[in-house]
């Protein structure tokens, strides 16, 4: 049977500041990599062993899956990345303070921005200080100028059938090392959660999520591996 793992990154510089972060690229913390290394030490631990993996373009969720990886002796394992599974792109919220954001707009409208299914922040200025449409990773990109949670559905699942599913269903044992957004992408898509629901879950940093699927790709059993 099929066997999917996904880890969100481990804590991020921003995570730590409390920042709004979505397609900028900051590094892990120490934290952060003490929890990727963590997630594949109790990968190998569980006997859980992978064939192919995947991840976005952005450093924390690079640098998880190959700290993940030293740690099972899998370093060597085919890898690859594409932005399709990077993080929401926050728009105009990127590198602000979430406190102080609230306490300029409200609590309410920042959850609106932050909790909603398919209302996304203001959109980022162009040629603002996290403007990345000339960042040579994203050339030929379309870089959003913002997203919601709909949004980032929309643009992970086509790479999620195109080239995950296919990888799953030839008998492969993926691992995915993403973020909460695109990572929530694929569990609402995979658990079949409603719209209303989805924006309630949390997926914690560094802590390995298990799918097993059948043949089509229905999922018989989702859960974390330190549960189990």
């Amino acid at each position: 049977m099929p066997t999917l793992v996904l880890i969100r990154h481990g804590q991020s510089a921003w995570n730590l500041e409390n920042r709004f972060t979505g397609w900028w690229d900051v590094d892990l913390t120490e934290q952060g990599a003490a929890e990727a290394r963590a997630a594949g030490a109790l990968l190998a631990a569980k006997g859980l062993d992978v064939d192919l993996t995947f991840t976005s373009f952005q450093t924390r969720a690079i640098k998880t899956l190959n700290l993940a990886l030293e740690a099972m002796g899998r370093l060597w394992l085919p890898t690859e990345k594409h932005w399709r599974l990077n993080e929401r792109h926050y728009g105009g919220l990127t590198g602000l303070d979430k406190a102080e954001t609230a306490a300029r707009h409200g609590e309410a409208q920042v959850k609106i921005w932050r909790r909603s299914f398919d209302v996304p922040p203001p959109p980022a200025n162009a040629g603002g200080a996290y403007d990345l449409t000339d960042d040579r990773r994203y050339a030929g990109v379309p870089v959003p100028a913002t997203e919601s949670l709909k949004d980032t559905i929309a643009r992970v699942l086509p790479y999620w059938e195109e080239r995950i599913a296919p990888a799953l269903t030839g008998g492969a044992r993926v691992l995915i090392s993403a973020h909460g957004n695109s990572l929530r992408a694929l569990v609402k898509h995979l658990s079949h959660i409603a719209d209303a629901d989805i924006t309630g879950l949390e997926i914690p940093t560094g802590q390995p999520i298990v799918y097993e699927l059948d043949r089509a790709l229905n999922a018989i059993d989702r859960y974390y591996l330190n549960e189990r």
